[in-house]
């Protein structure tokens, strides 16, 4: 019977959408970094590693410590997770030691129901997305 509800079910391919911003260039800030974010993003869409097609990472150039990827590869049922790194194209004024994310998944929730994590300085880059999720809360 849980085959075929399985089975009635619409998945959509999604994608989600975050950002943070790391205290320094260092392999511990970076990885303290990229976990609250992903934590955060796991937690928030009740996100299933088994659903995941794929994550890009972009960093900005003055985070080069460590990879992103790296740490994302530690986390529980990651480590068949296609991942890349990337860097952040450089524009003058842009903020500074960000680490951004795009999380491509399988998913059956609608569009309006994937949650997008800006944490730290990065609330900035989407205060249209933060606020608006935090009345929704």
């Amino acid at each position: 019977m849980l085959e075929a509800e399985e089975t009635n079910v619409d998945w959509k391919v999604r994608a989600i959408r975050g950002a943070i911003t790391a205290t320094a260039n260092t392999k511990e800030a970076i990885a303290d970094a990229v976990r609250e974010l992903l934590d955060d993003i796991e937690v928030r869409n009740q996100l299933d590693p088994e659903e995941i097609i794929s994550v890009v990472f972009t960093a900005t150039a003055d985070l080069d410590a460590i990879f992103p990827a790296a740490i994302a590869r530690q986390r529980p049922n990651w480590d068949n997770v296609p991942l890349l790194d990337v860097q952040q194209m450089a524009v003058q004024g842009s903020l500074e030691c960000c680490i951004r994310v795009l999380i491509h998944l399988n998913t059956p929730k609608p569009q309006a129901e994937i949650y997008h994590s800006y944490l730290r300085h990065a609330q900035n880059l989407r205060p249209d997305w933060h606020l608006a999720q935090i009345a929704s809360r």
